[in-house]
């Protein structure tokens, strides 16, 4: 049997929103989301969101933007000058509320991105409270420290009025705008202490979702629902463009079945707001093996994310500090994004964390290039909900022949719909070059 991913950790005391079971995550960059570049305008794509299978929409930064040290002509979101408004380019409360409400309707949630590490230099509380800064060597507001941040000020989290006035502004847009949480900054720059007080507090007010950009354990414990897998997308690209093989995920894995409590979930991504502007497109990370990744990134463990524009095959970087708009257009990567969605809604053993099963490897004859692994629920509810997924990273298509592993029973291949009965040991699989197979049941 598989192990039993539902026995209670006492290490883990917050409990997951129930509609988070087998969520999907869309991170919504409004300046090029649209021409206007507004929450209004944003809201007509709601549906468009909904029909690919999107569950909660990330809002990048909605607040005002600092104009002291301002970057670029429009300046990053990540420099808030306001934590309780809305910054007029998006539009207003009332407009964000709106889009809310709209998200509601369509059974969707969202959460705000939210910056608790730094705020613009001009933000009112340089003023107000200047002992609620970090100081240089000289006593004057610095960034955050070896980052070229030169248009944010470091908080200091020694300071428990700061501490209040942060969580007040995060409970307001709960209260106020009912969004549903957060995505966290650089989360591990702040205290794990207060996001741990800020998640029981919120919680009083309804069911959150928190995501933390860090990739660390015991943030689970009590704070965050999910945290960044960046150490995935770091091994899946040079997997993905034939310079590593499938071995160089094994960390990853291992590391998020061992370490990692089975309550957390991950955020799998191919793509997000960072890596597009700063590090390379989707298309230059992942080479040939792009569409591959992505299968992995939504069949494998994790609660897979679809950053703006990736289903119209954006393949540009989208400039950060400045209006950049996505050409929209039907694509086959959001094709896949779709279809790979309805696949984990309708397939409890894809479903995240803690209510689906463990990847259990299973050997090729060829592990140099190809990895195999089953998803099964051997007991419980969903007893054999099972997928079965072989991957193929190389230039060559390959007949991969699976070792053994908890694979029996009869299949539909998820792609082709053809019928696939697979024994415990030594079935064989077509996949072609850069290719996938992924069969369930």
């Amino acid at each position: 049997d598989m192990p039993d991913r539902h026995i209670p950790r006492p290490y883990v005391t917050l409990r997951h929103p129930e509609w988070t079971k087998a969520a999907t995550l869309y991170e919504l960059n409004t300046r090029a989301f649209t021409r206007e570049g507004t929450l209004a305008a944003a809201e007509a794509h709601l549906p468009r969101l909904k029909g690919l299978g999107v569950d909660i929409v990330w809002l990048m930064p909605v607040h005002p933007i600092g104009t002291l040290g301002r970057k670029g002509t429009l300046g990053s979101p990540y420099a808030v000058r306001d934590y309780t408004a809305v910054n007029p380019e998006l539009g207003t409360l009332d407009d964000l509320k709106g889009f809310v409400r709209v998200a509601h309707s369509l059974g969707m949630r969202v959460i705000l991105d939210w910056v608790a590490n730094h705020t613009a230099p001009d933000h009112p509380w340089t003023a107000e409270h200047p002992e609620w800064y970090a100081r240089d060597w000289k006593g004057d507001l610095r960034p955050t420290p070896w980052w070229d941040w030169t248009d944010v000020a470091d908080l200091d989290y020694a300071q428990p009025a700061l501490r209040r006035a942060m969580a007040e502004a995060m409970a307001f847009w709960v209260r106020e705008a009912d969004v549903d949480g957060f995505r966290c900054d650089v989360a591990g720059f702040v205290p794990v202490d207060f996001w741990e007080t800020v998640r029981a507090e919120l919680e009083a007010i309804k069911p959150v979702f928190l995501l933390a950009e860090w990739e660390s354990r015991d943030l689970h414990a009590r704070a965050f629902d999910a945290t960044y897998a960046w150490s995935w997308y770091d091994a899946a690209g040079p997997i993905a463009r034939g310079e590593a093989g499938p071995d160089a995920l094994a960390a990853y894995y291992s590391g998020n079945e061992s370490a990692y409590p089975p309550e957390a979930m991950r955020m799998t991504f191919t793509s997000n707001h960072d890596k597009n502007a700063w590090e390379g497109t989707m298309q230059e990370h992942f080479g040939a093996g792009l569409q591959a990744a992505i299968v992995l990134s939504v069949v494998g463990e994790g609660v897979p994310l679809l950053y703006s524009g990736q289903e119209a095959g954006c393949s540009r970087r989208l400039a950060f500090f400045e209006k950049d708009e996505i050409a929209w257009r039907e694509h086959p990567v959001g094709s896949l994004f779709r279809r790979l969605f309805a696949l984990k809604h309708a397939t409890p053993a894809l479903w995240n964390a803690p209510w689906g099963a463990r990847m259990v490897r299973i050997p090729t004859d060829a592990p140099e290039t190809t990895l195999a692994f089953v998803r099964r629920h051997a007991a419980g509810e969903h007893a054999g909900s099972a997928v079965v997924a072989v991957f193929n990273w190389s230039a060559e298509a390959r007949t991969v022949t699976l070792g053994s592993g908890p694979v029996a029973g009869t299949y539909t291949d998820v792609f082709s719909g053809a019928t696939a009965d697979m024994s415990d040991s030594g079935a064989s699989v077509e996949v072609a070059a850069w290719g996938w197979r992924v069969f369930a049941r």
